[in-house]
């Protein structure tokens, strides 16, 4: 089984200030906090496939915030990104929106809009990263299937019982029921619905 998903916020912004207050006040709802204060560090040691968010500042010296967004977006990072800025301008918000920013936020930061917003963010996230762990696991497990056990999967689900299986095939129904049990234990299911679920999971990864 897959370890629990521990979220991780990762807060750039050149001001020491800014960053400790906020780190601070995002630790308050149990979130773990990873200060930046470079952001060409950041980009350098960021482990993308933790999971969480990241909150980054619009107006750096050096990579503006926008910079890194487009950095972050062309890499393939599935973090949200949740933009802060001191000087918003609407087409500083539609330039954010259209690069892939979450979220964009005006300082000083209204602590229940940044917390709320980190929060939603996590949790699409997480759940994002969940469903992709159990859609690999579902296309590792199919993948130590034979053929014949595919068939016999396929026409279980389509609702076909023993028999019609053994018909459709060409087999006794003793073997098809060695391939259903097979197929329980290969496919790590306890019960008919669990299979069902679970195809229904490998389809949805597949298309």
């Amino acid at each position: 089984m897959n370890a629990p998903l521990s979220p991780l916020i990762h807060l750039i912004d050149d001001d020491e200030a800014v960053r400790g207050s906020l780190a601070l006040l995002i630790g308050t709802v149990g979130l773990r906090v990873q200060p930046w204060a470079d952001p060409q560090d950041f980009i350098r040691s960021f482990d993308r496939q933790s999971v969480g968010a990241i909150v980054l500042d619009v107006r750096m010296p050096g990579t503006s915030g926008l910079t890194v967004l487009d950095t972050l977006i062309a890499q393939g990072v599935d973090q949200p990104i949740i933009m802060l800025t001191g000087h918003g301008t609407v087409e500083l918000c539609r330039r954010a929106f259209k690069a892939g920013a979450t979220e964009f936020l005006e300082k000083p930061v209204n602590d229940e809009l940044l917390l709320e917003a980190l929060q939603n963010a996590v949790r699409v996230h997480v759940r994002s990263r969940e469903r992709h762990q159990a859609n690999r696991q579902a296309r590792e497990l199919y993948g130590h299937l034979s053929e014949r056990e595919r068939e016999v999967l396929g026409l279980i689900v389509e609702g076909l019982t023993n028999k019609e299986i053994g018909r459709a095939l060409v087999l006794s129904p003793r073997t098809v029921e060695t391939h259903r049990a097979n197929l329980f234990s290969k496919l790590q299911v306890e019960s008919l619905a669990h299979l069902i679920r679970h195809y229904a999971t490998l389809v949805a990864s597949t298309t």
